[in-house]
């Protein structure tokens, strides 16, 4: 599905740009470098899950997107709570981050179904 590719590449580039735009101090580089981490990461899995080499492969990597999604939602719950910066772009990610995580639940619970039968 070339725009799932694409969608969670402009999230993790989305977010990137957001993290580019904090204030730095010790306690947020930390914040900002999980973040870029688990929302990029987010692409990098859906990705590879797209070259799952079997049935339970795939649903493996997507559990991983799924973490990683949750992760995500976290980390912008996080900032929203401390910053007073941003907070449209903030709200605006942390509904990406949610709509992706119930796009790869569904595709979770769709692939175990359908390899049940």
């Amino acid at each position: 599905m070339q725009d799932l590719k694409l969608r969670t590449k402009r999230f993790a580039v989305d977010c990137w740009q957001l993290c580019a735009k904090i204030p730095k101090s010790r306690e947020l580089d930390a914040w900002v470098r999980q973040l870029i981490r688990c929302s990029s990461s987010i692409g990098a899995n859906y990705r590879a899950s797209q070259r799952a080499k079997s049935t339970a492969d795939f649903i493996n990597k997507l559990k991983i997107v799924e973490e990683e999604a949750d992760e995500t939602i976290y980390w912008l719950e996080l900032f929203l709570e401390v910053l007073d910066i941003n907070h449209e772009e903030m709200k605006r990610l942390k509904i990406e981050s949610e709509e992706l995580l119930a796009i790869t639940v569904a595709s979770i619970k769709t692939t175990r179904r359908n390899h049940k039968k």
